[in-house]
C-alpha cells in the first residue's frame, strides 16, 4: 500500500471512471476542490456520491455506489475513518468490482486495506488524488 511514483502513475493512467464518495457541494471542503480539479483537468469520468445532496454545480450526485450507472474503475473516498468499513462493503458489493480503492490524504485503515486487497482491489491510502494526478500525469 506504499506505492512508488511508477505504480501510482500506472494506476492513474489505467483509471477511466472514478466514484468520489463523500463529494461535497461546499467549496470550502477538500472533496469539492478535488472534484472540481479532476473534472476540469483529468481524463476521468467522475461520479460524485453523497446521499445528502442532489447535485454539484448541476452535475447529478448519486446517493450510493449501488446507484451509479457504471461500476467505476476507482472508488476515491472522502469519509471519516469510522465510515470506511461501510464504504468498503458497498464497494465489494459492486459487480464487477472496481479495480482500485483510493483513501484520500489523512485516511488510513489497515483492516479495510487488507480486506480490499484480499478481495482483489489495489489499495492506495493517505494520498490526495488531485496532488498525485497533477504531479504524475499533469495537464
Amino acid at each position: 500500500m506504499g506505492q512508488d511514483s511508477t505504480e501510482l502513475q500506472q494506476i492513474l493512467r489505467d483509471t477511466r471512471t472514478v466514484a468520489v464518495v463523500g463529494a461535497s457541494d461546499n467549496p470550502a471542503r477538500p472533496s469539492n476542490e478535488v472534484y472540481h480539479y479532476l473534472a476540469e483537468h483529468s481524463h476521468f469520468q467522475l461520479y460524485p456520491v453523497n446521499p445528502n445532496i442532489s447535485d454539484i454545480d448541476g452535475t447529478a450526485v448519486y446517493p450510493s455506489l449501488a446507484d451509479l450507472p457504471v461500476v467505476p474503475d476507482m472508488v476515491d473516498v472522502f469519509r471519516r475513518y469510522d465510515d470506511l468499513p461501510a464504504v468498503l462493503a458497498e464497494t465489494l458489493a459492486l459487480n464487477p468490482r472496481p479495480k482500485y480503492l483510493w483513501l484520500q490524504q489523512g485516511l488510513w485503515h489497515d483492516e479495510v486495506g487488507e480486506q480490499a486487497k484480499a478481495a482483489g482491489l489495489r489499495v492506495v491510502m493517505d494520498r490526495c488524488l488531485k496532488v498525485d494526478y497533477a504531479r504524475l500525469i499533469g495537464r
